[in-house]
Formats: C-alpha cells, sequence, structure tokens
C-alpha cells in the first residue's frame, strides 16, 4: 500500500478549465499584466527587424543588388557611410528600446507574480485555518506545507515566465514566418521543412519529463513530510539509537527525488542537442539552396545572411516553447494539487443565521452518538444509524466505530464537573464535540438550550477557556504566549493571570521577565512551566467555561501541587470541565462522571461513587492501593473486574 504521504497522480498536461481558474489570480493586477503583454508585443516586433537591417546593408550599400527596396531602405541615404552608419544607430536604438521593454515587462511580471504568490499563500493558509481538526488527522504536515510553498513557487515561475511569456515566443515566431515568407518562400518553405521532426522530438520530450516533473513534485512532498516528523521526533529517535535507520529512509526518499531529476537532465540533454542539430539542418539546407539562388542572381546576398540568421532564431523560440510547457505542466500539476485542497469542503462551519444562547451557560449532552470513521454532513440515516439494537442496513465494513453512545449529562452554570476512566474512553472527545472540532453524528449538544450547530464557531469558542494535556507555546514572549493577540488584554491581566496559576515568581526569575523569548514550542521550559503559562493563558481570556483536559498528567508532584492550588483559583466562580486520570485533582468536583467504552456508567461525588463500589472504586484502588482509603475493601470476586484494557 502506497505511503499516506505519497502524492497521487494528478490531472493532465494542460487543462484549460484549470488555466482559466489559475488566471483569475490576474484580475486584481489586469493593468499591469497588460503593460506588461504591450511590451512584450513591442519587443518581438523589434526582435525581429534585426537580420532585416543586416539584409538592408548588405543588398542596399555592401553587394548592391538590383530592385532592392524596402520601405525601410528607401528612407536611408544612398551615401553608404552615411547609410550604414544610420542602420547602425537603429539598430543601437533597439536595442535600448529592447532592454527598456524588457526591463518593463520583467519588472511587472515579477511584483505581480510576487502579488499573487501572496494572495494565495494567504487564501490557502486562510483555508487550512478553517478546516476540521479530522483533516489534520488524515493529511501530513509536510504535505500541506508543500502546497503552501514549492506548489505556489511553481505557479509563481509560471506566472512570471510561463503564460506571459509564451506570447513572445508567439509572436517572434509569428514575426520571423512572415517576414521569411515575404524575403523568399521557397527558402522559407526549406527552413521549415524540419518542423516535423522538431514537433516529433518535442512531443517525446514532452511526455518524459511530464513524467519526471509529477515524480520530483511527489518527492519533494515526501521529503518535506519526512522531514518535518524526523525533526520533531528527534529527541525519540536518539534516545533509541534510530538515527541510521532514519538516515536510511531518508536516503531513499532523497534517491527517489534525484532519480527522478536524473531522467528529466537526460531528456534535455538529447532533446536541446536534437534542436541545435535540426537547426543546423536547415541553416546548411538555406547555404545550398540558397546559395544557388544566389549564384544564379534568383536571390541576394543580403536575403541569405538574412535567413540564415532568422533560422538561428527560429528555432530558439521553440525551444523557449518546450521550457515553457515544462513550467506550464509543472503548474498545472501544482495547480490542481492547490485546487484540491482550496476545495475541500469546510465540515465544520457557522451557519448562516445564528443563534445567541441567552443565560448563565448551562451545557448538555443530549443522547450524544459519535464515530471519527463517519462524516457529519453524511447524517445518520447515511451512517445506518437506526436505534439502538436495530438491524442495520449499512455493510459490514462501513459500520461505524463509535467512540461515544448515547451520551447524556448536564453541566450546570457554576458547577465543576470532572470526567474520568480508562484511555479510550472517549473522554477528550466530549470536548472536541463541544468546541465543535467535530460534529455529533447523532443527539446534540446545547448551550442554554441552543444547539451548538446553530452557534458562530467563534461566538462559541470564545466562551470557553481550554487547557490542554500538551501544552503548545508559540515562537514570541512568555507575555505574548499568554495573551494570544487578544488585543483586550492588558499587560496588568497577563501578569494577574501569571499570579493566579503561581507562575509569576518564576517569569520574574527570568532575565527578560514577560518580555522573555520563547523558543519554538518553548524547548527552553519545562513541561511543567509551559502548563502553567497555559493555565495563565486561559485565565487571562476570563472564559465563562473553564475546560482542562489532563493538565496535571505530565507534571511532577510539586509542580502539581502548584497546578491544583492554580486550579482551585480557576475555577471559582466558573462552570469548569475537568478531564482527569489523577483521582487526586478532581475529588472536590461537584459531579463526576465515570466514561466506559464510549458509555456514562457512572455519575456522582466522590463519596458517592466510593461508595458505590464500581469502576470509579476500581480506578481508585489502582491509584491509592498502598494508601488507606478509608473504606473496607471488598472481595474481588464480589464485583465485576475492569481490566485496564476496558
Amino acid at each position: 500500500m502506497a505511503s499516506n504521504q505519497e502524492e497521487e497522480v494528478l490531472g493532465k498536461a494542460y487543462d484549460g478549465r484549470l488555466m482559466r481558474r489559475l488566471l483569475t489570480y490576474l484580475r486584481p493586477y489586469k493593468w499591469h499584466v497588460a503593460v506588461a503583454l504591450a511590451a512584450i508585443i513591442l519587443k518581438s516586433g523589434l526582435d525581429v527587424l534585426g537580420p532585416y537591417l543586416t539584409k538592408i546593408a548588405i543588398d542596399k550599400y555592401l553587394a548592391k543588388a538590383p530592385n532592392s527596396h524596402s520601405w525601410i531602405g528607401d528612407r536611408l541615404s544612398q551615401r553608404p557611410l552615411t547609410g550604414i552608419a544610420e542602420i547602425g544607430g537603429m539598430y543601437i536604438g533597439i536595442l535600448v528600446f529592447t532592454f527598456a521593454l524588457e526591463f518593463v515587462q520583467t519588472y511587472l511580471m515579477q511584483w505581480t507574480g510576487q502579488k499573487v504568490m501572496f494572495d494565495l499563500r494567504r487564501q490557502i493558509f486562510r483555508h487550512l485555518q478553517q478546516m476540521h481538526v479530522a483533516f489534520f488527522d488524515k493529511n501530513p504536515v509536510g504535505r500541506l506545507v508543500t502546497r503552501v510553498t514549492t506548489d505556489v513557487d511553481a505557479l509563481n515561475e509560471m506566472f512570471t515566465a510561463g503564460v506571459v511569456s509564451i506570447f513572445e515566443d508567439v509572436f517572434v515566431l509569428a514575426g520571423i514566418i512572415a517576414i521569411m515568407m515575404k524575403m523568399n518562400w521557397k527558402l522559407a518553405l526549406i527552413t521549415f521543412a524540419v518542423l516535423p521532426v522538431i514537433v516529433y522530438a518535442t512531443k517525446i520530450f514532452r511526455d518524459k519529463v511530464r513524467d519526471s516533473y509529477r515524480r520530483i513534485r511527489t518527492a519533494i512532498a515526501r521529503i518535506n513530510a519526512y522531514l518535518q516528523e524526523s525533526v520533531s521526533g528527534m529527541l525519540v529517535l536518539q534516545l533509541f539509537n534510530r538515527e541510521k535507520r532514519a538516515f536510511n529512509k531518508f536516503s531513499d526518499i532523497n534517491a527517489s527525488h534525484m532519480e527522478a531529476f536524473k531522467d528529466a537532465i537526460l531528456a534535455y540533454a538529447i532533446y536541446y542537442p536534437v534542436v541545435e542539430i535540426l537547426s543546423a539542418v536547415a541553416i546548411a539546407s538555406i547555404i545550398w539552396f540558397g546559395g544557388m539562388d544566389v549564384i544564379r542572381s534568383i536571390a541576394t546576398i543580403g536575403v541569405l545572411v538574412a535567413f540564415m540568421q532568422y533560422a538561428q532564431r527560429f528555432f530558439r523560440p521553440i525551444q523557449d516553447l518546450s521550457e515553457k510547457y515544462n513550467i506550464l505542466q509543472s503548474a498545472m500539476a501544482a495547480g490542481e494539487r492547490v485546487f484540491k485542497l482550496l476545495d475541500t469542503k469546510v465540515e465544520v462551519t457557522s451557519p448562516a443565521a445564528t443563534k445567541h444562547p441567552q443565560g448563565p451557560g448551562r451545557i448538555e449532552f443530549d443522547h450524544v452518538w459519535f464515530a471519527y470513521n463517519v462524516s457529519a454532513s453524511t447524517g445518520g440515516a447515511a451512517a445506518g444509524l437506526g436505534s439502538p439494537g436495530t438491524a442495520q442496513s449499512t455493510p459490514q465494513d462501513t459500520q461505524p466505530d463509535w467512540v461515544l453512545r448515547d451520551v447524556n449529562f448536564t453541566l450546570e452554570p457554576g458547577q465543576t464537573i470532572a470526567v474520568v476512566g480508562h484511555t479510550g474512553a472517549g473522554k477528550t472527545t466530549l470536548i472536541s464535540l463541544l468546541m465543535r472540532f467535530y460534529d455529533v453524528q447523532r443527539g446534540s449538544i446545547r448551550i442554554d438550550g441552543v444547539d451548538i450547530k446553530e452557534m458562530n464557531l467563534d461566538e462559541l469558542r470564545s466562551r470557553f477557556g481550554v487547557v490542554l494535556q500538551d501544552p503548545f507555546l508559540f515562537s514570541g514572549t512568555v507575555a505574548g504566549n499568554i495573551r494570544l493577540g487578544t488585543t483586550r488584554i492588558q499587560d496588568e491581566d497577563v501578569e494577574q493571570a501569571a499570579e493566579d496559576v503561581n507562575l509569576a515568581d518564576f517569569i520574574r526569575t527570568l532575565p527578560g521577565g514577560f518580555q522573555e523569548e520563547v523558543r519554538e514550542r518553548g524547548s527552553t521550559l519545562s513541561t511543567g512551566q509551559k502548563q502553567l503559562i497555559s493555565f495563565a493563558r486561559a485565565l487571562a481570556h476570563n472564559p465563562r467555561i473553564l475546560i482542562l483536559d489532563e493538565a496535571t498528567s505530565s507534571v511532577d508532584t510539586e509542580t502539581e501541587f502548584r497546578v491544583r492550588d492554580a486550579l482551585n483559583r480557576m475555577v471559582e466562580g466558573r462552570t469548569a470541565l475537568i478531564i482527569a486520570h489523577r483521582l487526586s485533582t478532581i475529588q472536590r468536583a461537584d459531579k463526576i462522571i465515570v466514561m466506559h467504552k464510549g458509555q456514562v456508567r457512572e455519575m456522582g461525588t466522590h463519596q458517592q461513587l466510593l461508595a458505590e463500589r464500581g469502576i470509579y472504586y476500581k480506578l481508585y484502588q489502582l491509584q491509592y492501593k498502598d494508601q488507606e482509603i478509608g473504606i473496607e475493601p471488598t472481595p474481588a470476586s464480589a464485583h465485576p473486574t475492569v481490566s485496564a484494557d476496558d
């Protein structure tokens, strides 16, 4: 089976629909493109004048030919020295003007390309921000980074050196063909005789590089994905001495990139010499047949020399067009991948008409069913969600793997509820559904009687302050990580939040205090310090509802006591939902919910649940088996056993 990091083969060599969509990004800059296009047209016209001036100089002054007339030549001086000087001046003037046009065209298209890159990358990043969490579970970070970097670079190359520049080659070819046909149509046809062979060689070349470029893009995406994963997990690689194995795997991926490039290089190495040889054959034919016409006085020396120059210039745009085709092909593949990402449906969105809960913040889970392998948009019927116990019509291989099953509970305003249970019981899923990272397939979650699917996402999430098990810090300052760009949070609010979570004393010992720089992911801070910063972050935003997901599971005992003290301050006067493995942190909760295999199995206070001697009692015994718990132990045979795997 292919790796999930493998890029799928997409699209065809050229897609008009895709190109039209790409060109829409030029609309805001249409005047810049129009000026650049005008500069290209003028430059193309000037580029084809050079050999024609050479013809005039030879036929009018150097080797005078009878009946040699032209619109330009008839307006030059009859004196050879003066006339040649005029032609030289025109040649220099054309070069200077061509330089100016080239500057205008290059500057405008490069500027436009950068603006398009800016717009496209901003659109992609904004789209990524709107995607639901499940999307990032399925797409490696390296692949997404490739979309924003390498693929956008390929599109930029198309805009700056591809689409508009193709016009230059086309106009130059058209101008050369027109002049050659006007000067001597027989020699022109002799020159064009090698075109079928060049077209055939170009087709073979295109087919070869098409496959190579796609393999190159695939390899780049795999390199980015593997590199991101390996650097992030470097500590584990070194701890388990896996550097050599990781290096060998990276070498294999890198080798696939090199092999793809080698195939492209081979195609170039063969194609360009073939075109050069064919152009040389065309020039030799011109010399042979044109020379005989000159000897027979059918053609002039000036025409022969001009044809030789035009023949050289004629095949250069053909080579350029082949190169532009490669750029275009690369951009087509990149554009198709980018648009596939942009066209990925945002499954969790705010409704068109939103409702605003009016109340103190009562949260209700009402018969909630959820499975990660079922899209919420398919609805219950599509997933085969009949009543419990009824037959399902859905094929066996598409049956939902339920993470939550008919979950019912209510979190009253100002109440602290704790959720406990074995790993995989569905505790963290409750938070993901409450924050609408995913949508339920059946049932509903309501705040003050309003279904959260009917609320604006920003308003919904602004009600919560969340502290996760693995705290994430961004590059910046300590204060910046607490504030997270929220302008209403002042410096004194940041400091007060740090005081409330027992973090201020530590921050003041730092050389920069609250302005101390935090490196990527907070690498210079301990896990406990990062966790306390996460607590301060949640508290500084003054949320109505506080959610703590295993907030003390990865800290030492001393830090746990500090965190526990901070918890008591944070939950005071707030509604709180706490998920915990350490039962010591939730014994004072107003209500404890015990999850088991996705279901609510027990509910009550700490003392009530201990008295029931069920699952919670077993969990408590596992954590405090060496301590006196103040309750007579019950023989194991008298109660059902709950294994760690349940």
